[in-house]
Parts: structure tokens; C-alpha cells; sequence
């Protein structure tokens, strides 16, 4: 029979807290990759479950595992394996947090807390979808459905507790606010510009929604046409005018005439190299919102090119206010953090067992107490019949005890497991196995480093 091991939570993250765009860059995954590196995660012994967010802030492995020293060393040698990054370097780098501080990692991350724009919701989706590309693909089922379910619930409750939100909440929204103070810094404005949006994704879409509301005149840039027709007729009311579409292969002229351009692709190399991007006499503003980055490094006279990291300056301005507002925000993810490792605890099927064969048990010595107290059996013959009756509910319980234990590896337990505790009579207190604090993770989670080793 194969030995029980207690299920742990791990994540493995390398974010804009402490890596640089630069080497985010070389951690960014595509789907096929990521589908590949997943795979090779969860054929290791120590994993259960894996699912992988990689955003242009942040390369995060969220895993459910048997043994934490070794689901780590498996991800961070994976990691080298498909990145090509010295082990040595990755173990320098990894923030990596266990258990309660997994969770409470990934309420942060879902609520939004730990993002470079506090309070942005991009985050929430690219969760969601990291999530579902996971359990499309059967490397995720009940422990991680159980975490990311409940980070959603704890996302919500920040959001609809705690004003965390700003004018530009969002890295495209700081893009196009940064864009008009640099422009009104040599006294001209958005206005009448003539703007690129390069990319349909989530990241182009919040970028032509913060520009629409200027007046300019807009051209989005995609490869498909047909996307991007489909993506700015559900649009029509935010938008609210006519955004000219043009093929990817107009993109060389386009650059060259637009005064502004966010690039914002998902494509996992440069789109826009060095010896496409030519001298002109009009100054032109780019911003290249894509990790990996979209336009490659280059000098040009009367071209200015932001990165993502170059928008901690717009951030900063209202970092304080949100910060402040964000403290309460971490209480929530506190209080969820300790509510969901209590729920874990009321799930295990372990000490509901263990209180049915109590339950039996006390229910056979009652009946053999009276039996002897009215005289039905000698006292004498109590410690023989006590043996034939444990042996009797023993036999009973067999199967059921099986069944409950099979049912408690299945992905859809949880609503089984509540109907058994409900028909016993088995309150949450019976099957508590210990009491979690948070308070010691939130003093440290003022610091950018936490503790790595598990």
C-alpha cells in the first residue's frame, strides 16, 4: 500500500520585486513551452499538480506537492533546462514560499496587491487563464482548483472592500499618462496626434482604451484582421470612434509616420528590429509594453523608447495613497489565508473516518453497558463480546472507509465530504488538526526577499 504524504503548497516565483526586465525576459514562456515545461514537472514524483503564470511582471510556478525539497529542486533545474540559466544563478534569484506562504502569495497576487500598478485587474484573468491552460491539460485537478478557486473569492472581497484603484491602474493606463506629461513637458499634447497600437491582446485592448479618450487618431496593428475587427466591434461603446486597422505587413510605414506607438504583442521575440526603426525629423514616443520585449535596444536622434520598468516614475506618484489603502487590503488576504487553511483541515477525510469508528465504537460499549446493567449478559462475558463487536463494525465500516478514502482524492470530494460530515453529525471543531497564524508572513512580507528554503 502506498504511504500517505501530506499535501504541501509551493510557488516558485521570479517577479518585478527583484528581477529585472531583462531576465524576466529570458524566463517569459510561450503556450507550447509552457505546455512542455509543465509536463516535465509533473512526471516527477514529488509534484501533484502544476500551472505556470508568466506575464510581462512576473514568472510564477504554483505547484501542490508530496515532498518540497525536492518539487523545488525539480522546478528550479526544469527552469535551467528550458531557459538556459545557470542553476546557481536561478537559486539566487527564486523567491520561493510554502505552505501558508504560498497561499498567502497567491491571494496577494490574485487581488491584485502584488502587482507593479496596485490594483490593476489584468492580473485576475492571466490567473484564470494560467489556470485553465493547466486543467485543459490535466496537470492540475482538486488541490490547485481548491487554491486558485478561493484566491478568486479573496480577490473579490479586496476589490469590493478596499479602494485600491487609481486614474491609471493598469501598466497601459501609466504608459498613456506618462506619455502626456512627457509631451506636456515640451508644450504640446496628445491631441491630434497620430497614434499606433501594435497588438490585440489584453495589454493593446487597455492601451486603445486610454487613448480613445484623447483625440487622436488611432491605428491598431495586428496580424489577424479578422480578430482584430471582431475585438474593436465589442468595443464600440468604450471606444467610441473610428479606429483605422492595418495588416501587420503596413507595419514599417506605419512607425515611420505615427508620433506615438505602444507595442504590446505576444510574441516571443522582437517584432520591431533595429534596422527597421529609421531616422526621422518629427520626435516620436514609443512604449513597448511586451515582456519579451517587443523593439529591439537602438539609438535613434528624435526617438524616445520606455520599457516597462521605465513606468516606476508615473507608479510612484500615487504609490503612497494606494499603499496606504493596500494595508487593508493584505488584512483581507490574511484573514482569507487563515479561513482557506481551516477549510483544507475540515476536508480531510482522515479524522472524519477516525470519528465514524469513534462514533460506532461508543455506540457498541453503550448497547453492551445496558445489555449487562437489565441482566440481558453475564459481566463476565463483557470483554469477549466487546472483541465480537469491534470486530462486527470494523467490518462494517470496511468499504465505506475505502470508498470515503477514494472519494477524497477525487477532484469533485469536497461537496461528498461536507454531505458525510452533515449525515454524522461532524462539526468543523471535531475535524480541525491544528490552528494556522498568518501575522508572522505579513510582518515579513514588508521586505521584497522572503525566506526561500522551505
Amino acid at each position: 500500500m502506498q504511504e500517505h504524504r501530506e499535501i504541501q503548497y509551493i510557488v516558485v516565483s521570479f517577479s518585478h520585486r527583484h528581477i529585472d526586465i531583462a531576465m524576466r525576459e529570458k524566463l517569459a514562456f510561450g503556450e507550447e513551452e509552457r505546455l512542455a515545461f509543465l509536463r516535465a514537472l509533473c512526471e516527477h514524483s514529488a509534484i501533484k499538480e502544476a500551472m505556470l503564470l508568466s506575464t510581462c511582471n512576473r514568472v510564477e510556478v504554483y505547484a501542490s506537492v508530496l515532498e518540497a525539497k525536492a518539487a523545488r529542486e525539480c522546478i528550479l533545474q526544469n527552469l535551467e533546462s528550458f531557459k538556459q540559466i545557470p542553476l546557481e544563478q536561478l537559486r539566487s534569484l527564486a523567491n520561493i514560499r510554502l505552505n501558508q506562504y504560498a497561499i498567502y502569495h497567491t491571494f496577494s497576487v490574485a487581488s491584485s496587491l502584488d502587482s507593479l500598478v496596485v490594483g490593476e485587474t489584468q492580473i485576475t484573468g492571466q490567473l484564470k487563464d494560467a489556470y485553465r491552460f493547466a486543467y485543459e491539460n490535466l496537470l492540475c485537478g482538486k488541490d490547485l482548483t481548491r487554491l486558485v478557486h478561493y484566491a478568486f473569492r479573496c480577490a473579490a472581497q479586496v476589490r469590493n472592500s478596499v479602494d485600491i484603484s487609481s486614474s491609471h491602474t493598469s501598466v497601459a493606463g501609466a504608459a498613456v499618462h506618462m506619455l502626456t506629461l512627457r509631451l506636456k513637458e515640451r508644450g504640446e499634447s496628445l491631441d491630434s496626434k497620430q497614434v499606433a497600437v501594435l497588438g490585440a491582446g489584453e495589454m493593446g485592448v487597455l492601451a486603445l482604451k486610454h487613448l480613445a479618450k484623447h483625440d487622436v487618431r488611432l491605428t491598431l496593428i495586428n496580424r489577424n484582421i479578422q480578430n482584430a475587427q471582431k475585438m474593436l466591434e465589442n468595443l464600440t461603446e468604450e471606444i467610441g470612434r473610428k479606429v483605422e486597422i492595418a495588416p501587420f505587413s503596413q507595419l514599417q510605414g506605419i512607425i515611420d509616420r505615427a508620433d506615438v506607438l505602444v507595442s504590446a504583442t505576444g510574441a516571443p521575440h522582437s517584432v520591431i528590429s533595429a534596422e527597421m526603426i529609421r531616422p526621422s525629423a518629427h520626435r516620436r514616443v514609443w512604449f513597448d509594453l511586451a515582456v519579451p520585449r517587443d523593439i529591439e535596444e537602438v539609438q535613434v536622434e528624435n526617438l524616445e523608447i520606455y520599457r516597462i520598468d521605465d513606468l516606476q516614475e508615473i507608479i510612484a506618484q500615487t504609490k503612497l495613497q494606494r499603499e496606504e489603502n493596500a494595508k487593508d487590503g493584505y488584512k483581507i488576504v490574511e484573514q482569507c489565508t487563515q479561513e482557506f487553511f481551516k477549510w483544507l483541515q475540515t476536508l480531510s477525510v482522515d479524522p472524519i473516518i477516525k470519528h465514524m469508528r469513534a462514533l460506532a465504537k461508543d455506540s457498541s460499549l453503550k448497547e453492551l453497558d445496558r445489555a449487562i446493567k437489565k441482566g440481558f449478559l453475564p459481566s463476565e462475558y463483557r470483554q469477549n463480546v466487546e472483541k465480537i463487536l469491534h470486530s462486527a463494525f470494523n467490518t462494517f465500516l470496511h468499504k465505506p472507509t475505502m470508498r470515503i478514502k477514494e472519494a477524497g482524492e477525487s477532484i469533485n470530494s469536497d461537496p461528498m465530504i461536507e454531505a458525510i460530515k452533515s449525515i454524522f453529525d461532524i462539526n468543523d471543531e471535531i475535524v480541525m488538526l491544528n490552528k494556522y497564524k498568518c501575522e508572522e508572513y505579513l510582518a515579513r512580507s514588508q521586505n521584497t526577499k522572503n525566506p526561500k528554503e522551505p
